[in-house]
This record gives structure tokens, sequence and C-alpha cells, in this order.
């Protein structure tokens, strides 16, 4: 198939009028009420995950509040989430992979994002306190035993911590990731305008996705439309 890259809004819903016609209409639904929920305004890096459940839970976090994109650095250990706990939601997220730190970094700050190191050894901002209005924020997740790297620590834009009242210090990457994602989302939806993604990046979104979904959809666009 040919790339969809800067294709217009009209290419997308052409063929997204006719893969629609090859699903169930209620199916269809809801990828569209989940598309227009979705977002690129926040998004997350996860820094050498190397336990595959949290890697699968970190997808399942994103999926399921709404974030379009995450961005992984591999410079120690490949991204490798579980089939099990994953269940699938690697399908309606976009994973995009880094080499190290540096290259992840330096291609969040080009697309205009804060990078926002979550560590509970800096007093910072927490959850209730961080202003999503500011701009654009990746949220950086540090390895399950080490935390972020001193690379993030030295150019980090800001630090978030998750205030504790007990004896333990801090949660695994995946719980702090549950709660910073949930309520993170939650206020930039009722606080930001413009939070969704543009009609061009929805219409890109849900055809991809219609791609995925319906059987055979290659030939099926390559019948009526000829060049993919």
């Amino acid at each position: 198939m040919t790339s969809t890259a800067n294709r217009d809004v009209a290419w997308y819903r052409e063929r997204i009028a006719l893969l629609s016609g090859f699903m169930l209409p209620a199916r269809y639904d809801v990828l569209r009420r989940t598309v227009a929920m979705r977002t690129r305004y926040m998004t997350i890096l996860a820094e050498n995950t190397f336990h595959p459940q949290n890697a699968a839970a970190l997808i399942r976090h994103c999926e399921a509040f709404g974030l379009q994109q995450m961005h992984t650095v591999e410079t120690f250990c490949r991204f490798n989430p579980s089939a099990a706990i994953v269940r699938g939601t690697d399908r309606w997220v976009d994973i995009r992979r880094h080499g190290s730190t540096a290259e992840a970094l330096a291609a969040l700050r080009a697309e205009g994002y804060r990078i926002v190191a979550t560590t509970p050894h800096r007093e910072d901002t927490t959850p209730e306190s961080f202003d999503v209005g500011r701009g654009r924020f990746a949220l950086v997740f540090g390895t399950e035993h080490a935390g972020i790297s001193e690379e993030v620590l030295a150019s980090a834009d800001e630090f978030l911590r998750i205030p504790m009242c007990g004896m333990v210090e801090s949660l695994n990457v995946s719980a702090s990731a549950a709660i910073l994602i949930y309520m993170l989302s939650e206020r930039m939806r009722r606080q930001v305008e413009g939070w969704n993604m543009t009609a061009a990046e929805q219409a890109a979104t849900l055809y991809g996705w219609m791609c995925r979904s319906v059987k055979d959809s290659e030939e099926i666009l390559k019948r009526t439309f000829g060049e993919e």
C-alpha cells in the first residue's frame, strides 16, 4: 500500500466511506466516536522499559485515556509488550521507537512538547498543580528500578510527582502512569481548547484503524482506487 503521508482530508474520507461498507455500522460508530476523543496534545515517553507487562500496561493506559501516540527509548532493551496483557490495544496506539534518549527528546521538542520528568525526588508540581494549558507536554517514565535517566533530569523542562502520605516513597511505573495519564488527560479535556486531533489527523487515524479492521482492505482499495 502506498504511503498516506500528507494526504488531504478528502482523500481519507473517500476511502473511509468505502471501507465503512465492509463493517457493521455499530463497529464503525465505535471507531468514529473513539477517534474524536483522541489527543496528541499530551504523550508519554517510556525510557528503557524492560518488563513486558509494564510495556503492555503503558499501551493500555494510553489507549484507555485517549493518547494516540507514545514514544519509547530502546537503548538497552526493546519495548516488548506482553501479548496477554496488551490484548490488541497496540493496534490503536501509534508507537514511535527511538534508539536513544537524546533522539527521543529532540523529536519531542521538534514537535513542540514540553519535557516533563516524572520523579518523586524533585519538588516541582503535582497532578493537581501542573499547568496543562501551557502547551503540549510529554510525560517521561524511567526504568523500573533506576527511574528516569540523568540525561532526562538534566534536560527536563518540569518535574512532576505523585504526593504520598504513607511509608511508600513511590509507585511502580505502571501505577504511576495510570494515575498521571488519567488525571492530566481529564484536566486537559476540561481546560484546554484544541486538545483533540485536527480533522486531518482524525481522518488519517480512522483510515489506518479501518484498514486494520477490514479483511482484505488492501485489495478492496486497490480494486476501487487503483493506486493503493
